[in-house]
């Protein structure tokens, strides 16, 4: 079965201290290659301003990773945790073409 490349692109509550922030990203990695996914990357972007407010927060901690995947699995798993996770206030998964 081929392989098909994602770009998950999530957002950080800005009061995480960095040990959390650093268990977080480490916790969620684990979660995508537990379930199938090969790592290309895993990095922050930045800290930015947002246009409105998200849940209580004016900024938040922009985080990349770069997966390729083989099924669903991976992803679904992600996306249910993310749901759940009080410290990513949002969060996106977007299948590359490149």
């Amino acid at each position: 079965m081929e392989s098909t490349k994602y770009e998950i692109t999530y957002i950080i509550r800005p009061d995480l201290d960095d040990a959390a922030k650093t268990a977080l990203v480490e916790r969620f990695d684990k979660v995508l290659t537990d379930n199938g996914a090969d790592m290309i990357s895993s990095k922050d972007w930045s800290k930015r301003r947002f246009a409105y407010e998200i849940g209580g927060f004016n900024e938040g901690i922009y985080h990349i990773n770069l997966i390729n995947a083989t099924d669903d699995a991976a992803l679904n798993e992600f996306d249910r945790l993310a749901k759940i996770n009080d410290s990513i206030l949002r969060h996106m998964i977007v299948k590359r073409e490149d």
